[in-house]
């Protein structure tokens, strides 16, 4: 593999092999209302890991927070119990809330292509076509938004939504790690504001949170939503074996201590992996720098007689058009793309296929970022996942203590959201 010659060279200082894992499958519970079950029988569905079933028995009591690894089927455990009440009842309402549009497309293919019965959803966000609102208001029974949009659009003219908030029965807040600081303060406050107005229309609904490994799921949970959440923390998923590499750039001024540059030898690993076919995700934080990697690593890739491969790679962002982001997000699935350099924009859980490696260019702010972003490669089978640190003193702090930085706990995720300044603006 493309790492062989830097083992030789020094460039990768500590490697660590985590080992795979058998899962834990459970049938799927008697209770399911038969028709989703026949749905989920369709869709290949006819067993469910262990947390899913613990998730829905825990939903039959009150709120439920998911916590476990990336591709674990967080999202089944959240949609069983909603789908079941809407399957039930088709005047039920659910909400969920994402921290992304694109985040929301998805969940709204899968469940298209689950077809579930009695379900009528939609996406109401900023990109809805306003002629299409009021029929969405009226007619569709789950709906897939995201805080900003409940908050501007949504809980003002709640008078627009008299029915939907009557019938709320489930909310469900999707990657919930991403709500802490300021903006998850900010959203705290949003979703009690969304209790109080549900329970003026007569209802109270019941939470879902799922969310990434943090050190404090329940306690974060619990300070987003205000009410008591059952935490559901025992991963029932398979795992495969992954490589985890430290990568460090060789020195080119020993006098300063200048080292090469991080986004060449990005771009020089993601080249020698896509020319081995190797399916690939390079992140790294600046927009500049992902076009740099694409161009360093075709021309790379040219030097190498492959210039067809090039042809397979592309840069995924935040400021591309939806229609661009669908286009490459299929196209990973589909396997027409070997390789995609992107910026934390692609690091949640949006399906994009099976990826056996996973680079990460510099420390991207916390380990619990870190490991989401490895964990977007060797779902399925082995897997690599590279960290090429930077120039900067905590980059090169880690490369001088890699068993500290492979070894290094998930943060926990803080929010406030009695702080003055904040909870004032939504009074």
């Amino acid at each position: 593999m493309a790492l062989d010659p830097a083992r030789r060279d020094g460039r990768i200082l500590r490697t660590v092999n985590e080992p795979g894992r058998k899962g834990e499958s459970v049938a799927l519970p008697e209770v399911i209302e038969p028709a989703l079950r026949q749905a989920l029988g369709a869709a290949g569905i006819d067993s469910l890991y262990s947390h899913q079933a613990e998730a829905f028995a825990a939903a039959q009591d009150g709120g439920v927070v998911v916590t476990t690894a990336t591709a674990s089927g967080k999202s089944l455990a959240f949609n069983l119990p909603v789908l079941d009440s809407i399957a039930r009842d088709e005047k039920c309402r659910a909400l969920y809330l994402y921290p992304t549009k694109a985040l929301a497309q998805d969940q709204a293919r899968a469940l298209s292509a689950l077809g579930p019965p009695n379900l009528r959803h939609a996406i109401y966000d900023g990109d809805t076509p306003r002629d299409e609102r009021p029929a969405i208001r009226r007619r569709s029974n789950l709906i897939l938004s995201n805080p900003d949009m409940l908050h501007i659009g949504i809980l003002p003219h709640h008078r627009k939504w008299g029915d939907f908030f009557a019938n709320l029965r489930w909310v469900v807040i999707d990657e919930a790690h991403t709500y802490r600081g300021v903006f998850g303060s900010n959203v705290a406050n949003v979703i009690r504001r969304l209790r109080r107005i549900a329970a003026a229309y007569g209802s109270e609904p019941r939470f879902m949170l799922a969310t990434a490994t943090i050190a404090n799921p329940g306690d974060l949970a619990e300070r987003l939503v205000g009410s008591p959440l059952q935490l559901v923390d025992r991963d029932g998923a398979p795992r495969s074996e992954r490589e985890v590499d430290v990568w460090n750039p060789p020195l080119v001024n020993p006098a300063t201590g200048a080292r090469r540059s991080s986004l060449a030898e990005a771009a020089d690993l993601f080249a020698d992996l896509i020319a081995q076919e190797v399916r690939t995700i390079c992140f790294l934080k600046s927009r500049r720098g992902l076009e740099l990697i694409r161009k360093f690593a075709a021309e790379r890739l040219a030097a190498k007689g492959r210039p067809e491969l090039a042809r397979r790679v592309a840069p995924y962002r935040a400021g591309y058009t939806p229609a661009q982001r669908r286009k490459i997000e299929a196209d990973l699935v589909s396997g027409e793309l070997l390789g995609v350099v992107s910026t934390s924009a692609l690091e949640l859980g949006i399906d994009i296929g099976q990826l056996d490696a996973a680079i990460c260019v510099t420390f991207p702010g916390t380990v619990a970022t870190l490991k989401q972003m490895w964990g977007r490669a060797g779902r399925r089978k082995g897997g690599l996942a590279v960290y090429i640190a930077g120039q900067d003193g905590l980059d090169q702090y880690f490369c001088r203590h890699p068993e500290e930085f492979l070894e290094r706990p998930v943060e926990a995720a803080i929010l406030d959201h009695r702080s003055p300044e904040i909870a004032a603006q939504h009074m």
